[in-house]
């Protein structure tokens, strides 16, 4: 039994574009522009489900993929920390930054731990295992770094040292009993530049 999983990343927000912890808002309009321009890149999927965000529903409309809200895939709640910028907590709670970036179970700005994450993030993707054929999720970066060390069986700890761009594509596949990473960070396509002479 061949399952397969195409996580795609939500586009970007003016909050995300400023460096701050995102609030519910609504995608820049150039990641609109983006996403419509990888509707025919996509394969045919079985199902289609979206992280409750506006910027992943908005992304998964843009896409034109009928996805249901799937709980599992939300970003990481950030708690009172959701629209500020990473420099300004910095500033303000230096002890709590560095114990969320360092401790996997750190939460102490009244949100959600990467452990936590984590957990929804292998949940799903054991539910997944009983689910023949291709799943498209739209989620976040939090997520899909998540899915990635569980795959791997890496430390929480790598997440941090994984970049996932926005609306870039990260595709597992499973044989019923385990999963694989079979790419990470496949990228939209973007309108070429013209060479300088």
């Amino acid at each position: 039994m061949l399952v397969r999983l195409t996580m795609i990343c939500n586009g970007a927000t003016a909050a995300t574009r400023r460096g701050s912890f995102p609030l519910d808002e609504p995608l820049e309009p150039r990641s609109l522009t983006r996403a419509k321009a990888m509707r025919g890149t996509l394969r045919r999927a079985d199902r289609a489900w979206t992280a409750p965000a506006l910027r992943a529903r908005q992304t998964a409309e843009a896409l034109s993929l009928e996805a249901a809200v799937e709980p599992l895939l939300a970003d990481q709640d950030h708690g009172s920390w959701a629209g500020k910028s990473f420099e300004d907590v910095q500033a303000e709670q230096p002890g709590d930054i560095a114990a969320w970036l360092t401790d996997p179970d750190a939460a102490p700005h009244g949100g959600e731990s990467l452990a936590d994450v984590a957990r929804r993030a292998s949940g799903l993707m054991e539910k997944l295992m009983a689910e023949p054929g291709h799943t498209i999720a739209l989620t976040h970066a939090s997520v899909i770094r998540t899915a990635i060390v569980h795959v791997l069986g890496a430390p929480l700890a790598a997440c941090w040292k994984i970049d996932i761009e926005p609306l870039s594509i990260t595709d597992f596949r499973s044989d019923g009993r385990r999963w694989v990473l079979r790419a990470c960070g496949v990228t939209s396509p973007k309108a070429a530049k013209p060479l300088l002479r």
